[in-house]
């Protein structure tokens, strides 16, 4: 199966960011890829934190998720939206929620992103619980590949890849992570905990990011990269700037893996 990381620089318009979305979606796709993955943020990244709350949505209606799904349907792929805002349950905050849609158009599986990126180095200081709702549940689904496999796709977002425990929990055959990392941590710690979460969990990992300089002056790390599950790079982006990541799984590595190492299985606690 083939898959594409997309990378984006995000801006402050809405309809701008749809606009390039859906331009790397269809390179994907023309190059053959079933499952395109979005970063973190890809619709927007404001000039505040607060700009969140004004293009929030409810599930199942909005401008961002009719996007999604005609993107999906128009492409004949499968599409993950990195991240989009919306509705919770505190009306000063939202959800920064990933949604996977299927070629059909319909929306397969929804995740809230759990863990709240907390970061104050002196010069640099992000909350992202001022604004964001945490959810609780994580969250996978079934992709049946043009070959006629069934991949479990587990859903994380950004921050969360710090925490082990969630994709143990998923126990899937693919990880995605799409992301808006920081400079400063993607540069110290990006592909160090990709690749790791990607050898302790003997699945494949797909990581788009967020990768340059934003309006709002933030600049993130970009490096976008597909790993496979011995940790091997399947393909990366060294640039800053959009652009798609394609690689080829083979489900038959996993199995291979998973039977000359077969670490899930002498899991103690």
């Amino acid at each position: 199966m083939k898959i594409a990381a997309l990378q984006t620089v995000s801006g402050t318009s809405l309809q701008a960011n749809l606009d390039r979305a859906h331009a790397l979606l269809a390179e994907a796709a023309a190059a053959g890829a079933e499952l395109a993955v979005l970063p973190e943020y890809f619709c927007l990244m404001g000039q505040r934190d607060t700009d969140k709350l004004a293009v929030r949505e409810a599930l199942g209606h909005g401008v961002v998720q009719d996007f999604l799904a005609q993107a999906a349907r128009e492409l004949r792929l499968w599409v993950v939206g990195g991240t989009l805002p919306l509705a919770a349950d505190d009306a000063q905050r939202v959800r920064n929620t990933s949604l996977a849609f299927s070629p059909q158009g319909e929306c397969v599986a929804r995740y809230d992103k759990i863990h709240l990126f907390r970061y104050d180095n002196g010069r640099e200081q992000y909350d992202e619980a001022r604004v964001i709702e945490g959810g609780r549940t994580p969250a996978a689904f079934t992709l049946p590949s043009r070959d006629g496999h069934a991949w479990r796709v587990g859903l994380s977002v950004c921050y969360d890849l710090r925490f082990p425990e969630l994709y143990r929990a998923l126990e899937a055959d693919l990880l995605l992570v799409p992301s808006a990392f920081t400079f400063t941590t993607g540069q110290a710690h990006w592909e160090v905990l990709l690749r790791a979460r990607a050898i302790e969990n003997l699945a494949y990992v797909c990581a788009p990011a967020q990768g340059g300089k934003h309006e709002n002056g933030r600049r993130t790390w970009g490096h976008s990269m597909v790993v496979d599950p011995w940790g091997e790079l399947l393909g990366q982006r060294a640039d800053e700037g959009a652009g798609v990541v394609l690689a080829d799984l083979d489900i038959a590595r996993i199995a291979q893996v998973r039977q000359q190492l077969p670490a899930l299985e002498h899991r103690v606690l």
